[in-house]
């Protein structure tokens, strides 16, 4: 894993546009919200589907960008004082905090708008009509369908009770969609997959994108500020229902290990991805088990 987040490290920072270039501080705090910091699981998501479609790695670096880039956006518009309000974020400064509210604002917007030029200006699939799809399932995954809808959700929700059910469904949309798409996107890049294999893998990022939350509920109860580099506690502060408050703690592990063992589950499920889903399914394991 750590080749793969060095390697987009670099590329991020080369395809950011340089802190120097006019408007040097709107570019200096899309760098700030972006580099130095995250696991980049998305990212990490994008490579090891692309092995499956034995994808080239130089389009996936550019595919993965973008997706990391709309992440970087959503956490920097997800921490304003109008949305989740926090001041810290992967141990800096969030970036509302370092610049100001309207930087922030702006940063994420230029992000979002980033993304969608690097998936047009760089040749990502042999296909065209693939490449399209490619940028309507990164649309998607952003709009109202997708984490904007599931964060309006969230937001409505504050102060409520939930049910299982409901609160599946706001994550599906608001931490889920956009690690389908980055699955989905990295495969991409590659050759074309049967029907049913690309079934199974979309499968797979369901179980893991909506496990990523259930862990991240775990560690908002249990791990510290230090650990967590962002406000540890901020959910149960704000009466917003987790894993945790809807099913109690044991049952939320249970849950994550279920999600994990169907994602593994989903990889061997089809002989196209069985042969070269050992990068999936050991992501699937550092999602569920990881400490931060």
């Amino acid at each position: 894993m750590g080749g793969i987040q060095a390697r987009m490290e670099a590329a991020l920072a080369r395809l950011l546009p340089p802190a120097g270039v006019v408007p040097e501080r709107l570019h200096a705090a899309m760098r700030y919200a972006t580099l130095e910091g995250g696991k980049r699981v998305r990212p990490l998501l994008a490579f090891a589907a692309s092995e499956v479609a034995q994808a080239e790695p130089a389009r996936v670096e550019i595919a993965a960008a973008a997706v990391e880039m709309i992440h970087a956006y959503s956490l920097a518009h997800d921490d304003l004082p109008c949305m989740d309000d926090d001041v810290l974020r992967r141990g800096k400064p969030t970036l509302h905090v370092e610049y100001d509210e309207a930087t922030a604002l702006l940063a994420g917007d230029a992000l979002q708008a980033l993304a969608f030029e690097l998936l047009g200006a760089h040749r990502l699939a042999d296909d065209p009509a693939v490449q399209l799809e490619m940028v309507q399932l990164l649309a998607s995954a952003c709009g109202s369908r997708g984490m904007a809808g599931g964060q309006a959700i969230d937001l409505a929700a504050t102060g409520k009770a939930l049910n299982p059910a409901e609160l599946e469904f706001m994550h599906i949309h608001k931490t889920g969609a956009l690690i389908r798409a980055a699955v989905r996107i990295g495969a991409g890049c590659g050759r074309p997959l049967a029907p049913p294999a690309r079934e199974r893998l979309d499968h797979y990022a369901k179980c893991v994108g909506l496990a990523f939350q259930v862990v991240d509920d775990l560690l908002d109860a249990d791990a510290s500020t230090a650990t967590l580099g962002k406000t540890a506690g901020k959910d149960a502060a704000q009466g917003k229902a987790t894993y945790v408050s809807v099913l109690g703690a044991a049952r939320a592990r249970a849950f994550a290990e279920e999600l994990r063992e169907e994602a593994r589950k989903a990889l061997v499920a089809h002989p196209d991805l069985a042969a070269r889903s050992n990068r999936l399914a050991a992501l699937a394991d550092f999602i569920v088990l990881r400490k931060f």
